[in-house]
């Protein structure tokens, strides 16, 4: 049976994709930050998946793998993923970095603590990235600046990685019924709380314009388990893309917006997150 490393595993995609693929006979190494999590995933399918204690930031997690993982390995999803929001003017370098440490550092250690195995293999290397990571929108330039970044990572490895014959393959979804969406609000409020009395002012309006959409895209928002389908087929495939978008709409969006000039994307993108005209 082929044997998967899924990070990111605890919830929301990384565990409707680990459940679905021990489900059809995959191996799976689930990433967790928890034992209780791991534990409550290997009791799902017992004989399928076993838990990895992994936080992909730590150093130590992440160079056990060699100790963890079978000699075997025919594919690595990395899935593990965090979000900071807030306008970037007001974006600490603290807050900067450990969105860059989370959704591009990480996700390259565990790739090239794997690699090796995956060269013996021919497997495959998964990117969990976001239509984000094409598109930017107000109030989450952090997390764009996160997404952009993989997805230039995972082209560059991809040619890279040619000669190997190790496919390198970005499945972007857009808004995803996961506890990410789910808390959107909630998330959003802890997140005003940082933000100074000045700043809290100046952007009142974005904060009020965002916080409307936050509901238009949690209807929006296609099951957690639509996208683990998706990342089924980037690892099963004969000849995968290098690129999978989750979702028509998605997938007629993504590439429209590129081909519009940018003045014309700003006043869209603008119009529809609610950004003010005027201060």
């Amino acid at each position: 049976m082929p044997t998967i490393l899924i990070t990111g595993a605890s919830r929301g995609i990384g565990r409707a994709t680990s459940l679905r693929l021990a489900l059809s006979g995959w191996d799976v190494f689930a990433g967790v930050r928890d034992q209780s999590a791991g534990d409550e995933l290997k009791s799902a399918v017992p004989d399928r998946i076993t838990p990895v204690i992994l936080d992909i930031t730590d150093a130590e997690h992440v160079r056990a793998l060699g100790d963890v993982l079978p000699d075997s390995l025919d594919a690595v999803v990395n899935n593990a993923g965090i979000v900071v929001g807030g306008p970037v003017e007001t974006i600490s370098a603290e807050q900067l970095r450990h969105q860059l440490e989370v959704n591009v550092v990480g996700q390259l250690a565990v790739t090239q603590a794997v690699l090796p195995r995956l060269r013996t293999s021919k497997g495959r290397v998964i990117f969990v990235s976001s239509v984000s990571g094409r598109i930017a929108t107000p109030m989450t330039g952090a997390y764009n600046a996160s997404k952009f970044a993989l997805e230039g990572m995972a082209d560059a490895l991809r040619i890279e990685l040619r000669p190997w014959k190790i496919p390198v393959v970005l499945v972007e979804p857009g808004q995803t019924d996961t506890d990410i969406w789910r808390d959107a609000q909630s998330t959003l409020d802890n997140s005003l709380t940082e933000l100074s009395d000045a700043h809290r002012t100046l952007y009142a309006k974005h904060i009020d314009g965002y916080r409307k959409t936050i509901g238009m895209s949690q209807k929006a928002a296609v099951p957690a388990d639509d996208v683990a389908a998706t990342i089924e087929s980037a690892l099963t495939d004969k000849r995968p893309r290098a690129r999978y978008v989750v979702g028509t709409a998605n997938r007629v969006q993504a590439p429209l917006i590129g081909l519009l000039p940018t003045r014309l994307t700003d006043i869209i993108i603008g119009k529809v997150t609610g950004v003010p005209r005027t201060p």
